[in-house]
């Protein structure tokens, strides 16, 4: 990496544990440096050390427009003139809790938090108000944030670094939490009893990677819960408004009783929200008995650029657009690594997608976690050498934007084609 990302990282590291404020971050996964990014256009972000790269992680997905979308710009400024943050009710939160209601399935009523973490604590809270039971049921390698109960056998960074509980969390909450594989319908069968309050799940994961939902396995759990009485959350922080603009509900047709969103509604700003029926959301305070407060929640800076940039998904061919650009590209993977004998397994649904260094699919944590890290490690800096930034994990998702023009597609299958092509050789010696 270059000087001044070096010297960045070294000052941070003195006041910020492990220098990163999200552990990801520190490429513990892939070795070497961070470079340290100055500002971001489009489909590029560049670095301390005027290096460009085309950026693949869009901030862990909520920059689905590109970077600086000029709309959303000038949304944040028209709102930042009038006052960052009022601790008091704006129409603003109103209009974009519309936008979201009128958007999602299994919304009628939400309440916007400052993000994705703050999103799914609260659904859990909700799903323990409204059943009058405690216990959760997720999956091994879903990542709902850094809530004390979902950490167990979690994805995300806690996979990154081969961590399967947190220290911190105590025993009797872990206890709460009931994890199973992921696309197994037996499995959560099997775990289910008058005791589990909710059953949460990333339609489609996103923190071992992107793995999609086998056929008839979300239609299953909606039988499941409807046949238990316990809710279903889709945890939807990464697709909302991603893999379709109703989210992976609209895309697969399964109505969850709890969404939780975050990321693209705030186009790039802290934010995050829950929703779900009007009667359900009655037991929310004011209203209701199940408590859950935020000075910064209904932000009026985040919520214009959430509102700006669902205006533009909405009337718009983004979602086909990213289709087929997303289409190329997994083609262009597939016969770069038939040509070079490299074995490797694409995931994707939409813009969403990862590259898998294993032979064999990708269906849930196990086979996510049995994939060749090492040479992920070696795919991903020969790709950042190529001005490609990738997720510095193999176990997280990537993404396009709508900035990410024909052009950048075939740059980078043409860079993945030379970097698959001296994994090859280096790794035949």
């Amino acid at each position: 990496m270059g000087k001044n990302s070096d010297a960045f990282f070294q000052r941070a590291q003195v006041v910020i544990p492990g220098g990163v404020n999200s552990p990801v971050r520190a490429f513990k996964g892939v070795g070497g440096t961070p470079p340290f990014i100055e500002q971001a256009q489009g489909s590029r972000i560049f670095d301390a050390d005027n290096l460009q790269y085309i950026d693949c992680v869009g901030s862990w997905g909520p920059m689905i427009l590109g970077h600086g979308h000029r709309y959303v710009v000038e949304a944040v400024k028209k709102a930042a003139t009038r006052g960052f943050s009022f601790g008091a009710p704006t129409l603003g939160e109103v209009e974009l809790a519309e936008m979201i209601a009128a958007a999602v399935p299994s919304i009628e009523m939400l309440r916007l938090v400052n993000s994705g973490t703050e999103a799914t604590m609260s659904a859990l809270r909700l799903a323990r108000a409204a059943t009058g039971r405690a216990k959760i049921i997720k999956f091994d390698g879903g990542y709902h944030g850094h809530v004390d109960s979902l950490l167990v056998k979690a994805g995300s960074g806690a996979a990154t670094f081969n961590v399967p509980d947190s220290a911190g969390v105590p025993k009797a909450v872990t206890e709460l939490t009931i994890s199973v594989p992921y696309n197994d319908l037996e499995a959560v069968r099997e775990a289910m009893s008058d005791e589990v309050a909710a059953v949460i799940v990333e339609p489609v994961a996103g923190n071992m990677g992107c793995v999609p939902p086998a056929e008839g396995f979300l239609q299953g759990l909606r039988e499941i819960c409807d046949d238990s009485g316990a809710l279903l959350i889709f945890d939807e922080v990464m697709t909302g408004f991603r893999v379709a603009y109703g989210g992976a509900q609209t895309l697969y047709d399964v109505r969850p009783d709890i969404t939780t969103l975050g990321k693209i509604i705030g186009g790039g700003m802290p934010i995050g929200a829950y929703g779900a029926s009007s009667s359900l959301m009655d037991y929310v305070s004011p209203v209701g008995p199940m408590y859950q407060a935020g000075t910064l929640s209904g932000n009026p800076v985040a919520v214009a650029s959430g509102r700006a940039t669902l205006s533009v998904l909405k009337n718009s061919s983004i979602y086909a657009d990213l289709e087929e650009r997303s289409a190329e590209f997994e083609e262009g993977v597939r016969a770069a690594a038939e040509k070079h004998a490299v074995p490797l397994t694409i995931n994707r649904v939409g813009s969403m997608w990862t590259i898998f260094f294993a032979e064999r699919p990708v269906t849930d944590f196990v086979s996510a976690d049995k994939s060749n890290r090492e040479k992920f490690a070696r795919f991903f800096h020969l790709m950042l050498g190529e001005g490609v930034y990738l997720p510095p994990s193999q176990l997280e998702a990537a993404f396009f934007s709508a900035a990410h023009a024909k052009k950048d597609v075939s740059q980078m299958i043409e860079r993945v084609d030379r970097v698959l092509k001296k994994i090859a050789w280096e790794y035949e010696k």
